[in-house]
């Protein structure tokens, strides 16, 4: 018991690694994002993001596109200020991300993973969480967007309802459908969609797909997917490979080329002939 509560002071004593530079700025964002020679690795001597440059103007979709371990999660967590660029500036409407006031600048973003986090709460907080001031017309609006009223409404309790434990009472595309409709409901300028309709049935991912798509509109948004056709409609691809920027542009341009892109979607493409066959 000792030992437990020894250790339960040992984290709450331990200091953030992010923290406010002095006199902060609190302002709202427009998700314009540009990264000027950015370089970063959780360790000193194993980079994982080298001299990365790009930008993203604001209302653009951006797809972030690599085998895995190439740095694509790490370049979002970046835009996310989870972590500190080692070199280079990371710089989001013209002002270093490192001068913005941490909570003002994260209350500002939009996330959607694949795993979804809902607390063992009702359907009404969890999305509450997003904005809890929010008027329940809102919230009906967000989950409307979000293709989750409907199935919301055939709950015992409706929007009252109890999700269990991590909201296990619900399947895994409802879990993201109420994700989806937390985010709408934040208004954010700044998106992030990480694996957002990966190991969904093909409904499921229909109706998410709808979802984010008016989630996503006018707004800035990273997104990584599993199923490279879900990018096909981005403004841009970015294809990171050997922790540096190998190819960018449309889903077309990049087809065109016939290089890493290309090979990638050949790949799946094949991938999901032999399954159909198998079954």
């Amino acid at each position: 018991m000792l030992t437990s509560l020894e250790r339960i002071y040992d984290v709450l004593d331990e200091q953030p690694k992010i923290r406010n530079r002095e006199n902060p700025v609190s302002r709202q964002i427009q998700g314009n994002v540009v990264f000027k020679d950015v370089s970063f690795g959780y360790r000193s001597y194993e980079t994982v993001l080298e001299k990365i440059n790009f930008e993203i103007k604001m209302g653009e979709m951006i797809g972030i596109v690599g085998a895995s371990g190439t740095g694509k999660s790490t370049l979002i967590n970046l835009v996310m200020h989870l972590y500190d660029v080692d070199d280079g500036e990371l710089l989001i409407d013209g002002i270093n991300i490192n001068d913005y006031r941490i909570e003002d600048f994260h209350r500002q973003l939009g996330v959607v993973l694949q795993e979804t986090f809902l607390f063992s709460d009702t359907i009404l907080n969890n999305m509450r969480f997003a904005k809890p001031d929010a008027t329940y017309e809102e919230i009906i609006r967000a989950a409307k967007m979000a293709n989750a009223h409907d199935f919301i409404c055939k709950t015992p309790n409706g929007y009252n309802t109890y999700v269990g434990e991590k909201g296990y009472n619900l399947s895994g595309g409802e879990r993201q459908r109420i994700a989806i409709a937390r985010a709408i409901l934040n208004d954010p300028k700044l998106l992030i969609l990480d694996e957002a309709t990966s190991s969904l049935d093909t409904e499921s991912e229909y109706l998410i797909q709808k979802a984010l798509q008016r989630l996503t509109a006018g707004r800035t948004t990273l997104a990584i997917a599993h199923r490279l056709s879900t990018l096909k409609d981005a403004d841009r691809l970015i294809v990171i490979d050997g922790h540096k920027i190998a190819e960018c542009g449309s889903h077309n341009e990049l087809l065109e080329k016939k290089g890493i892109y290309y090979k990638l979607v050949t790949a799946q493409l094949q991938m999901q002939t032999l399954k159909e066959g198998e079954s």
